[in-house]
C-alpha cells in the first residue's frame, strides 16, 4: 500500500478515468476526497467505497468556479488532515464546427479544463508547501493536445495549455517541494469493454484499447513519494497510437 495515510484530491471523481482513479488510490491505503458537480453520484461513490472499507470523503464542486476551489482544499485538509497528491481529471469537451462554436462555449471548455487546472493546483499548493513532503499534481491532458480530428478546437487548446501549464507550475512550485507532471490519455474506454470490435484493439500497436486502471497506474508512478526526480514531464498513455503512421489505402 504505496499510498497509505497520504490524501489525495480527484475532480471529477463520479465516473469514467476519475472513478477508476478514485477506486485505484482506495485500494493503495489512500484517503481519498472525491469532487464534482453530480453530488447524487458522488454520494454513491463515496458510500460503496465506504463499504468496502476504504477512507472517502465527497464534496461537490464546480471546478469552474474560485470559491468552490477554495472550498475543496478546505474541506480536504479539515476531513484528512494533509494535501499530498491532486489529479485534475475533471473537463468538458464540445464536438463543434469552428463556424458554430460560440465564445460562451469556447470559454466553458477552456474554463472548465484548463483554468480549472490552475485554480486547484494554486489552492492545493498553499497547503502542500508547508508540508515536510511537499506533495504532487497530475494534471490530466489528452492526446489531442498534440493531434486533432475535425471540430474539436476548443477541446484541443485546452488541453494544449494544460502541458504548458504543467511545466510551468513544476518550475515555479518546485522550490517548494510540489512536482507537477501530466498525462495524455489515449483511447481509454470508460462503457462497455467488452462491446469493443477487434479492429478496436488492433489499431493500436499494443494491441487493445486502454482502461481506466492503465492511468491509475501512470498517476500512481508520478505521484509516488519516491519519485522525487519526476516533475514537469508529460506522459502520454495511448498505446502507441500517436506515434503509428497512418495512411489510407
Amino acid at each position: 500500500m504505496k499510498f497509505k495515510n497520504m490524501t489525495v484530491v480527484i475532480t471529477g471523481a463520479v465516473k469514467g478515468i476519475g472513478l477508476g482513479l478514485a477506486h485505484g488510490y482506495a485500494a493503495e491505503g489512500a484517503k481519498v476526497v472525491l469532487s464534482d458537480r453530480e453530488e447524487d453520484e458522488g454520494r454513491q461513490v463515496e458510500q460503496a467505497l465506504l463499504q468496502d472499507g476504504f477512507s472517502a470523503f465527497f464534496t461537490t464542486c464546480d471546478v469552474r468556479k474560485e470559491e468552490d476551489v477554495v472550498h475543496l482544499m478546505k474541506f480536504a485538509y479539515e476531513k484528512t488532515g494533509s494535501i499530498d497528491m491532486v489529479i485534475n481529471n475533471a473537463g468538458v469537451s464540445r464536438w463543434k464546427s469552428p463556424y458554430e462554436l460560440t465564445l460562451n462555449e469556447w470559454d466553458d471548455v477552456l474554463n472548465s479544463n484548463a483554468r480549472s487546472c490552475f485554480l486547484v493546483s494554486r489552492e492545493a499548493a498553499k497547503y502542500m508547501r508547508n508540508a515536510e513532503n511537499g506533495g504532487s499534481i497530475v494534471n490530466l491532458s489528452s492526446t489531442r493536445s498534440v493531434m486533432s480530428e475535425p471540430n474539436s478546437e476548443a477541446y484541443a487548446a485546452s488541453k494544449g495549455a494544460i502541458v504548458s501549464l504543467t511545466h510551468a507550475l513544476a518550475v515555479s512550485l518546485g522550490p517548494d517541494g510540489i512536482r507537477v507532471n501530466c498525462i495524455s490519455p489515449g483511447w481509454i474506454e470508460t462503457g462497455q469493454y467488452d462491446e469493443l470490435t477487434e479492429r478496436d484493439h488492433a489499431q493500436h500497436p499494443a494491441g487493445r484499447v486502454g482502461r481506466p486502471d492503465d492511468i491509475a497506474r501512470a498517476c500512481f508512478y508520478l505521484t509516488d513519494p519516491e519519485n522525487t526526480f519526476v516533475t514537469g514531464s508529460h506522459l502520454v498513455v495511448d498505446g502507441g497510437m500517436t506515434r503509428k503512421m497512418i495512411y489510407e489505402e
